[in-house]
């Protein structure tokens, strides 16, 4: 009898390795590195797939710095991010959604040459009712030289270095970017590994979804108001259909894999916008530039925004270009 093979696969962390030769200045620390987040990934995909049965479900009836009521998943999400990732060495900072200020770990500029932000539980007010939720991660390097850390905490999204997604749903998913294409693996319970699933993602050029919380629509700016009509009456060319999902993680996953647009327009209670510039729209403007998509603020591009501040908020447009470009022209 001829044995017959296993077929090959191929992990996160086999991935990293291979895209690492290709650089010259490679030393495996980012390799560990991203171990630590896929590490914590696991632990919270775990607490998740047992959301109904454990008391892991509500809210712990306080709030956190953003003003909103904290989830018992949100606050073992960020405790899980800082275990795994404040035990790298090469980690100089942590920036989370939950704390208030910055995690600065008491590394010299020669080891600490990592600065890590990131929601540890995007949605989680979904877990209640089942929906999706999500973990969002941005990696930036630590300047050389650079003794200041709130200077380097505070650098242009163009400045990332890597940056991620997990999608906790009927299969858990990692989608990163290392600056050279999008790439997603799924999560294998039979041996406890991410798996390439995903290779050399793009999003497509247009698609026929747009997603928006079109409760606030009323008291969008004007230009958004049109857009929208636009898209629902067929103006663009093309019959859009309306998908939201209340998800950040959940939304932008399905408008990498099947275009269209998400938008996050400025509102009269929130004028900046609501989503955080470091760790939410930062590294989804990210993947969506290296998956051939486009993310923009109103008039300008995500990752030229120079922050002033960990929290800080923006409006947020990520799609296909066609459906971003035709909003942007709105601007002109």
């Amino acid at each position: 009898m001829v044995a017959t093979m296993a077929p090959m696969i191929v992990t996160v962390q086999q991935h990293i390795l291979e895209e690492q030769k290709k650089r010259s200045d490679a030393t495996g620390t980012f390799s560990w590195l991203l171990s630590g987040i896929t590490l914590a990934a696991k632990m919270v995909e775990a607490k998740i797939r047992s959301a109904g049965l454990l008391d892991v479900l509500g809210s712990l009836g306080q709030e956190n710095v953003q003003g909103e009521t904290q989830q018992k998943l949100d606050v073992y999400a960020n405790q899980a991010l800082l275990h795994c990732l404040g035990m790298r060495d090469s980690v100089a900072a942590l920036i989370s959604e939950e704390n208030e200020e910055p995690v600065v770990l008491d590394r010299d500029e020669k080891s600490g040459k990592y600065i890590i932000v990131f929601d540890p539980l995007d949605g989680s007010s979904n877990i209640d009712v089942n929906v999706n939720v999500g973990t969002i991660f941005s990696i930036f390097r630590r300047p050389d030289g650079n003794k200041d850390l709130n200077a380097a905490i505070l650098q242009p999204g163009t400045e990332q270095v890597a940056a991620g997604y997990v999608v906790y749903g009927p299969s858990t998913v990692l989608v990163y970017t290392v600056g050279s294409g999008v790439y997603g693996f799924t999560l294998d319970h039979t041996i406890g590994a991410f798996v390439l699933s995903n290779p050399n993602m793009r999003m497509p050029d247009h698609g026929s979804y747009y997603s928006v919380n079109e409760a606030n629509a009323d008291s969008f700016p004007a230009e958004y108001q049109q857009y929208l009509a636009r898209l629902r009456s067929g103006g663009m060319g093309r019959k859009y259909s309306s998908r939201y999902i209340g998800s950040l993680v959940a939304d932008f996953h399905r408008t990498l894999l099947k275009g269209g647009i998400f938008l996050y327009p400025p509102t009269a209670k929130q004028p900046g916008g609501k989503l955080r510039l470091l760790y939410e729209a930062n590294p989804l403007a990210f993947i969506a530039e290296q998956a051939g998509g486009m993310a923009i603020h109103g008039n300008g591009r995500v990752l030229d925004i120079q922050p002033t501040g960990i929290h800080q908020r923006t409006p947020f447009i990520v799609g296909s270009c066609a459906e971003v470009e035709e909003l942007q022209r709105s601007f002109a």
